[in-house]
């Protein structure tokens, strides 16, 4: 602490740091994201965006005593364990190949188009909200992705709270394997992502896929201790990134998912964001957060709180949360510039409105006066944790089960 500073603190404080540990901790400052390096300086190393140290340090701490957390820990270390008996997943598991003719390429057909019931052979049709569940098939990356993206998190979390190393090398083999490995590793763009057949070979809405790879750059910052991943393979790591991002910034289908004025664009934001943060290219995540009041928060909420493109929906309540989720996410990063968007305000609107719209239906969905097809009740307090992480403590009810017990302290 420099001199300056301590010749403002009352005598007291100075004396109890001196004399007592344990008085100078209560005095020090929170553990702070700081831009590019993240949480790395207060986590021993762990450059994670998401993961906070004292989340995670509070949670460790307490699992031996608390038995629904250690419920969810046997439960991670099951998952875990199945994880690393598993082959990693790559793009090259699909059985089709793309129209690049390339297996590096990743594929993936749009959610909700299906085969024309008065024209088989013909192109693909719309059904919103009912999922085609070739989606999920081996024809298709999205399914592999996934899975790459659960297990390195699953491993991390599991490496982190075991101190286990298997675990972090565990996590290393699913990353490297897809990112890194130039016999598996995916290319870094998504031209052939929510592919509609008749339609086209992939299209704007495809960027949204590469929203799981927020998770796993969490992954590889929780096991950076390990050394599981070596210098030059988070180098690597950091640069398959930056050209994923150049990607998005500069390719026809990340462009216009960019300009898309409902979820897709809050979504192509928080992944900007934190992508640009990894690769260390702050500026790029700077100018996200400085547009972002303008851009999305006064364009895309209304003066109730609503956000009116996700209500036209049939799942329209679980599309309001999937929007905020994102929103959450570019907030996030902001903070880790110093820019807070959780407390900013544009022409009447904010993200504490929009979650203050939504958190009034809690045990109400009954009351919902828009199309849900079911009511991700889940999901809105898995949202409601975070806004109480973000305007708490007692801001919103915080419900803690399962795997969140793991990722978020009871307060």
């Amino acid at each position: 602490m420099k001199r300056t500073t301590l010749a403002r603190l009352p005598w007291a404080i100075l004396a109890a740091a001196a004399y007592f540990p344990s008085a100078a901790a209560a005095f020090s400052p929170a553990p702070a994201c700081q831009a590019s390096d993240g949480y790395a300086a207060s986590f021993d190393g762990r450059r994670t965006f998401s993961l906070h140290p004292d989340d995670l340090e509070a949670i460790k701490t307490a699992l031996p005593n608390d038995p629904a957390i250690k419920a969810a820990y046997d439960e991670l270390i099951r998952r875990a364990d199945k994880a690393l008996a598993a082959k990693s997943a790559s793009v090259m598991d699909k059985r089709s190949i793309p129209v690049s003719g390339d297996r590096h390429d990743y594929v993936s057909l749009a959610r909700y188009w299906w085969p024309n019931p008065a024209n088989p052979k013909g192109a693909y049709v719309r059904r919103d909200g009912d999922t085609n569940p070739d989606v999920e098939s081996n024809r298709f990356d999205r399914t592999a992705l996934s899975r790459m993206a659960r297990d390195a998190d699953t491993l991390a979390l599991a490496f982190y709270y075991s101190g286990e190393r298997k675990y972090a090398e565990g996590a290393a083999r699913v990353i490297r394997t897809w990112f890194l490995d130039p016999g598996t590793a995916m290319n870094p763009h998504m031209n052939f992502a929510q592919a509609v057949p008749g339609v086209s070979n992939g299209r704007a809405e495809g960027v949204l896929d590469g929203a799981s790879f927020i998770g796993v750059i969490d992954a590889a910052g929780l096991i950076a201790p390990s050394g599981a991943l070596t210098p030059d393979e988070t180098r690597a790591l950091e640069s398959w990134f930056a050209r994923y991002l150049d990607w998005m910034l500069k390719s026809a289908n990340g462009k216009a998912e960019g300009k898309a004025s409902n979820n897709h664009g809050l979504w192509y934001d928080a992944q900007v964001a934190r992508f640009a943060l990894f690769a260390r290219k702050p500026e790029i995540a700077r100018r996200i957060a400085l547009a972002f009041p303008k851009a999305r928060i006064a364009q895309q909420v209304d003066a109730s709180g609503a956000l009116p493109k996700e209500l036209a929906r049939t799942r329209s309540f679980h599309y309001s949360l999937y929007a905020l989720d994102a929103a959450y996410i570019v907030a996030d990063s902001a903070a880790c510039l110093g820019i807070d968007l959780y407390r900013t305000v544009e022409k009447g609107r904010s993200l504490r409105g929009a979650t203050d719209y939504v958190a009034a239906y809690r045990g109400r969905g009954a009351s919902w006066p828009h199309k849900e097809q079911g009511w991700p009740a889940d999901m809105l307090d898995e949202l409601l944790v975070r806004a109480d992480d973000a305007w708490g403590p007692s801001a919103y009810p915080r419900t803690i089960s399962g795997d969140l017990l793991l990722r978020h302290r009871i307060r």
